[in-house]
């Protein structure tokens, strides 16, 4: 679970919440017509970007933002130099015994054990991290969809109420009603854009760069592997990956 995503979801609700509740109480920020022109207007806009299975799984994919389990790149190079140790000492078939947790690491070794030719290994996981990403931009680009169009179609929904006010001006009294109720629209597409839909998709972004640093950390370390690299020199190199305060590691100490 993502405590930062979590936290500043509800925080950023409940202030609000406590806001409208104080200028006047919640059911006058509350207008059924309002909610379906942004909410279910902006759906159908954004499905027309998508095929139908990328939009169906913008739901799915929403849920990385909050539940999102991904290696540690420290781990990731600690398992590389293990490995790295292991081939030097007994050939690459000694990594059919290594215990590997990452689906891709346990891809790039297979083909490392297969016996596969380095630039065909290199295109294979280059290829997978090409399409992962991709995968991972698509999902972005729809929150990123529905935080554009949700202020627009709360602007559609102003300008609809306005409309009606404007038609009905016979009565004075009915004027400051019908106007809040009209600027709700845009109130709602300012909240689904700037408090949901933007921020779900940087924090995608951010998952998509983590995986792809992983990913590309892994390659390296599979390609170094195969090249029969010293492990102390992998090492070095894949610490390029860490921030400096995270390069102290050392994962060859009693080895």
């Amino acid at each position: 679970m993502d405590l930062a995503t979590l936290i500043g979801l509800i925080g950023a609700f409940g202030f609000v919440i406590m806001a409208m509740a104080s200028g006047g109480g919640i059911g006058i920020f509350i207008n059924v017509p309002s909610i379906l022109i942004v909410m279910i207007g902006s759906l159908f806009v954004v499905m027309m970007k998508y095929n139908l299975k990328q939009f169906l799984g913008s739901a799915k994919i929403a849920a990385k933002a909050f539940i999102f389990k991904i290696d540690k790149p420290e781990d990731l190079i600690e398992q590389s130099i293990t490995m790295a140790d292991a081939a030097r000492k007994g050939g690459f078939l000694a990594l059919e015994e290594a215990e590997i947790s990452n689906s891709f690491m346990q891809k790039a070794v297979d083909m490392l054990v297969d016996g596969h030719d380095g630039d065909v290994v290199r295109d294979a996981l280059e290829k997978d991290i090409a399409l992962t990403e991709e995968r991972h931009k698509t999902g972005v680009g729809i929150f990123k969809s529905i935080g554009d169009v949700a202020p627009a179609m709360g602007m559609i929904g102003t300008l609809i109420g306005l409309v009606g006010m404007l038609s009905n001006m016979d009565d004075p009294k009915s004027i400051g009603p019908a106007m809040a109720v009209a600027l709700l629209t845009t109130l709602y597409g300012a909240v689904v854009a700037n408090m949901v839909a933007l921020p779900i998709a940087d924090k995608l972004s951010l998952r998509m760069n983590e995986e792809m640093l992983n990913r590309n950390l892994i390659m390296d370390a599979v390609l170094a592997i195969q090249d029969g690299q010293n492990p102390r020199v992998i090492e070095g190199f894949l610490k390029n990956y860490l921030s400096e305060k995270s390069r102290t590691i050392d994962t060859l100490d009693g080895a």
